[in-house]
């Protein structure tokens, strides 16, 4: 988070965005955002969520931009590690791209269009570029500090989380009560297990399951590529929401417009190798 944030503040101070932003705009304008807000995007679908959020903080933002933004974010983030790993369980590592970074863009636009203008500013810890650069980085520094103490306490306590779910094992039952929702997702029902891990402790932990189902015949590599095709829109749901929600974006909407996103893709999958 710290390098992103640092990068885009000094671009921002020596109107380096202003410039790229300029050559965007007509593109991002579809999708209610200024072309600044490309850096954000690339930064989120490169480095993660967190580097995504750090982007986010320096450049100013109304309340509607930062939701879009966010629900991109979350759609597409971590691309080049998560591709990876959804390889590994037998899915195209450029289909798996490809596809979040369309589905984050039809996303965007369809949001600048339902959503309305929401009240306020989202939350900016950046500094005017009209300071001195010695005033503009202690700024800087004091407000990295305190995201960095509260990105600190929310992973803290999700590890918490995390480790108590372990502990007393009860992923296991969970996932059994989740089998009857695995037909509407348009996923087999002994998908239950990968999802809701998938979902709680994110896409690395749910490869790995499919990994060892797959090893042991509990699941085929034609079911888990369909389990992957949802959680490549639908994964980390609990800490994603966590950590957008504390810098003031609805949850609510992150997890509806992610799980829609995720019932379409698979279902428009489904339709599509029927015919």
């Amino acid at each position: 988070m710290i390098p992103i944030s640092l990068i885009v503040t000094l671009l921002q101070h020596y109107s380096v965005l202003e410039q790229f932003a300029s050559l965007l705009n007509p593109f991002f304008s579809y999708l209610g955002l200024p072309g600044t807000s490309a850096v954000i995007f690339v930064s989120g679908a490169l480095a993660g969520t967190y580097a995504g959020i750090a982007a986010m903080t320096a450049i100013p933002l109304t309340m509607k931009q930062a939701s879009i933004l966010a629900v991109m974010i979350a759609l597409c983030h971590a691309l080049p590690m998560e591709c990876a790993v959804n390889k590994k369980t037998g899915s195209s590592f450029w289909k798996m791209g490809i596809l979040r970074i369309l589905m984050a863009l039809l996303c965007a636009a369809v949001l600048n269009i339902v959503l309305p203008q929401f009240p306020g500013h989202y939350l900016y810890m950046g500094v005017p570029s009209t300071v001195s650069l010695e005033t503009l980085l202690s700024a800087w520094l004091v407000s990295q500090l305190k995201m960095s103490a509260m990105v600190y306490l929310i992973i803290y306590l999700l590890m918490v989380v995390q480790h108590a779910i372990e502990a007393y094992s009860l992923l296991p039952p969970l996932s059994r009560l989740l089998e009857p929702l695995m037909k509407l997702f348009g996923l087999p029902r002994q998908s239950a297990y990968m999802w809701l891990v998938g979902n709680v402790l994110g896409i690395s932990y749910g490869s790995a399951v499919m990994l060892e189902l797959e090893e042991r015949g509990t699941i085929t590599q034609e079911d888990a590529n369909d389990v992957n095709h949802h959680l490549i829109m639908n994964h980390s749901m609990l800490e994603d929401t966590i950590v957008f929600s504390v810098t003031g974006i609805s949850g609510l909407l992150l997890i509806t417009t992610r799980l829609t996103a995720a019932l379409v893709l698979v279902w428009c999958r489904r339709l599509l190798k029927r015919c």
